[in-house]
């Protein structure tokens, strides 16, 4: 069994003014200056989130989309911010299938759907928020116009796809390759186009009204009935090449954007421990965490010790019926009557707690809930344990080692089809963030989405759009299926925990599908076995690749298990005895977790150290 470790890798924050954690520095400085200047945590959420569209342009940015949860101690509220952008009016499954499609592509223009993290960031800013636009606006717009310092995966991933931009994506070059060649790690890079377009919707908002609150509606005019909308529109229609090999035109269209509006929603939740743990609907694969402790409580986790091998064995086991019932269950509930009263309920997860052995599952088994009978997409259906390729030479299950990202930590999927100028890019990845104030406000958010490498970059403003629809399924009739003004089931799961209904801990990650396997084990640490923050992010990690990954070609690694070197060698050996296909990973190199907590009338704070590019900031 791992150690609990005296020694961590940065000091657990505390004080009393306010704390933000996200993954870039200059992002979380321009947080903590907006709470200086006297803003609350969310006009310093909103802040961050617009400069981590710039400073981290590989991992999010303004095509993109958001999810947030917050609790707002004025109105003692704890709600869900829905910045998930839905799929075009043109987006059915034969709009696909009859282009010879059976998954929705990984890049290019055919995956956008609605760019909803500027309307998620402009209700939040308000609803909650107390300063006006350009507060918080102001440190994206210096940094694109004025230059920031890049980090070295933002250099790796411009050189992954470098040659697509020479010869297929030459507005993406214009950006990406100043004079021609990939920036260097460290150098100065600056957006103009991108600070020009903000500049622009500042300058409207202004122009509109003295008034707060007429500004800020008057910069979503700007951005989905205005100048923005008809660019992203006109761009849209044109033809781009995507990982397929060939190139095709999106779907997307400036009416698209001007009947859609971010919402506020309830957060789905569940006790555990004492907390009330708060997550997104099943639109996003947030109550895979819920689920997960649903079944984790009639287990004594405690009594197993962490890092030891029953205790990551069942974990594990755990997260594979979970994320088993996301294939199955998840979709937009406005859309498909997901079941997650069931899903969480005792009775259910009393029955589902029995599959879990002593040995490691080789099938994707999803449950019954309400006596309803699962109905899998194609991509995840036939044995599991089967590798080889359906009717269409397609590839069902991931074989061999997929690798692991340097810069994320996430094994890479490989494709089966033909090689095509987009095949061999760097897939993006998220951004989070979270922020606790001297009021007792917290938000947490995990930005994600339009990433440099996902689609060709739109002149006129600077940016490129997003590529969520990749993760609708092409089956017919599930709740995940394609379907225009429906929202993709993401990966993207920020967690707020309460205790006696106030905020208690906030925190998420980056990382796809193993986000909420990487934040419950932080999660497990700090609740379980009385790690502070930083401990709990130190602590070694292991999540497990066995699902279908959300992310084109949908490949899964039935049994696999990587964990990171630190885990004890007699431990990992014991999990390949039990039937675990072992991947020892670099020794940081999984998970880029940051959190915000409340306790004892302090606040605290802690960043991951993996990456060397978070941090978290406070006073």
């Amino acid at each position: 069994m791992t150690q609990i470790p005296e020694f961590t890798t940065r000091p657990e924050l505390a004080g009393t003014f306010g704390m933000v954690a996200s993954t870039h520095w200059l992002a979380s400085a321009a947080g903590l200056a907006v709470l200086e200047k006297g803003g609350n945590a969310f006009d310093a959420a909103v802040a961050v989130g617009f400069t981590l569209q710039v400073v981290e342009p590989h991992l999010n940015g303004p095509g993109g989309e958001v999810p947030v949860i917050g609790h707002d101690v004025r109105r003692g509220e704890t709600f869900v911010v829905c910045g998930q952008g839905t799929a075009p009016a043109a987006a059915t499954v034969e709009a696909y299938t009859d282009l010879g499609l059976d998954l929705v592509p990984g890049s290019g223009l055919l995956a956008a759907t609605v760019p909803g993290a500027f309307g998620g960031w402009l209700l939040l800013l308000r609803e909650y928020g107390t300063l006006k636009l350009r507060d918080v606006l102001e440190y994206a717009i210096g940094y694109a116009a004025d230059g920031y310092p890049l980090v070295p995966a933002i250099s790796w991933s411009i050189a992954s796809v470098a040659d697509l931009f020479r010869e297929h994506w030459t507005s993406s070059a214009e950006v990406y390759l100043p004079g021609g060649g990939v920036p260097a790690p460290g150098s100065r890079f600056a957006n103009p186009a991108l600070a020009a377009t903000y500049q622009r919707i500042l300058a409207t908002a202004e122009a509109a009204s003295a008034n707060r609150e007429e500004q800020i509606e008057a910069a979503r005019h700007a951005w989905y009935d205005g100048f923005v909308a008809a660019e992203i529109g006109k761009f849209a229609g044109t033809e781009a090449m995507d990982v397929t090999g060939e190139p095709h035109r999106g779907l997307l269209t400036a009416h698209d954007l001007a009947t859609w509006r971010a919402r506020l929603e309830e957060p789905a939740s569940y006790d555990y421990a004492g907390l009330t743990v708060c997550k997104t609907g099943p639109w996003g694969q947030g109550p895979v965490f819920l689920q997960q402790l649903a079944l984790l409580d009639g287990f004594d986790l405690a009594d197993m010790g962490p890092g030891s091998a029953d205790y990551i064995h069942t974990v594990t086991e755990s997260a594979k019926l979970a994320f088993a019932d996301r294939e199955a269950w998840y979709g937009d509930p406005e859309f498909a009557d997901v079941p997650l009263a069931d899903l969480l309920s005792p009775g259910y997860n009393d029955e589902r707690r029995k599959l879990i052995g002593q040995t490691a599952s080789g099938d994707l088994l999803p449950g019954r809930p309400g006596g309803r009978e699962p109905v899998l997409p194609s991509f995840a259906t036939g044995p599991f344990d089967t590798q080889g390729s359906d009717s269409s030479g397609r590839r069902q299950r991931g074989t061999g080692d997929p690798g692991i990202d340097p810069a994320t930590g996430e094994p890479l999927g490989r494709s089966t089809r033909a090689e095509s100028p987009a095949s061999g890019a760097r897939r993006g990845d998220t951004c989070h963030l979270d922020v606790a104030d001297r009021w007792g406000n917290v938000v947490t958010a995990t930005p994600s989405g339009g990433w440099l490498q996902s689609s060709p970059v739109i002149p006129a403003l600077g940016f490129c759009l997003g590529t969520r629809a990749q993760m609708f399924t092409l089956t017919p009739g599930l709740p995940a299926t394609i379907a225009p003004g429906k929202r993709p089931r993401t990966t993207l799961t920020p967690t707020l925990a309460l205790r006696y209904g106030e905020p208690y801990l906030a925190f998420g990650t980056p990382g796809g599908d193993q986000q909420d396997q990487w934040t419950l084990g932080f999660f497990l640490n700090h609740v379980r076995f009385g790690m502070n923050l930083q401990q709990a992010i130190d602590f070694p990690a292991f999540h497990s690749a066995h699902m279908p990954s959300s992310f084109y070609p949908r490949d899964a690694y039935p049994r696999r298990l990587d964990v990171e070197s630190r885990v004890d060698p007699e431990v990992a050996e014991e999990l390949r005895r039990r039937g675990h296909d072992m991947h020892v990973q670099p020794p940081w190199s999984l998970g880029r977790i940051s959190a915000v907590g409340r306790r004892n009338g302090l606040l605290y704070a802690a960043a991951n150290a993996r990456g060397m590019q978070g941090y978290a900031v406070g006073r």
